[in-house]
């Protein structure tokens, strides 16, 4: 994932993000939270943000969240990121600096979550 990330970054000007180990582990608590709760949305079912997940483990400078569900491969899920505006703009945002991904396995999934970070 991060390397396809990357090459989209770089075509469009953009220095590459690096993992980030907290933002991994916030993205990939998320993406099991949808999956063992039943949801499937930026907000969780107990109305905490993406910026609240992150506050609550500690973790500042998160810059924004991409999730998706169904798609069994990464550049799968990058297709489906890149043909959507909001998706397209986290990924292509130069000032990220860090990114963490999660990925859960499962019946009605894979639950896919990227974290970015400045």
């Amino acid at each position: 994932m991060l390397k396809l990330v990357n090459q989209e970054r770089a075509q469009a000007g953009c220095s590459p993000v690096r993992v980030d180990a907290e933002l991994a582990e916030l993205a990939g608590l998320f993406s099991t939270d949808m999956a063992e709760r039943g949801f499937f949305d930026h907000t969780d079912p107990d109305g905490n943000s993406p910026w609240d997940r992150a506050e609550a483990l500690g973790i500042g400078g998160l810059g924004g969240e991409n999730i998706a569900r169904g798609q069994q491969s990464a550049e799968a899920v990058m297709q489906i990121w890149m043909n959507s505006p909001g998706h397209r703009a986290n990924i292509l945002n130069c000032d990220y600096k860090t990114l963490g991904v999660g990925v859960h396995f499962g019946s009605g999934g894979p639950w896919w979550t990227q974290d970015f970070g400045f």
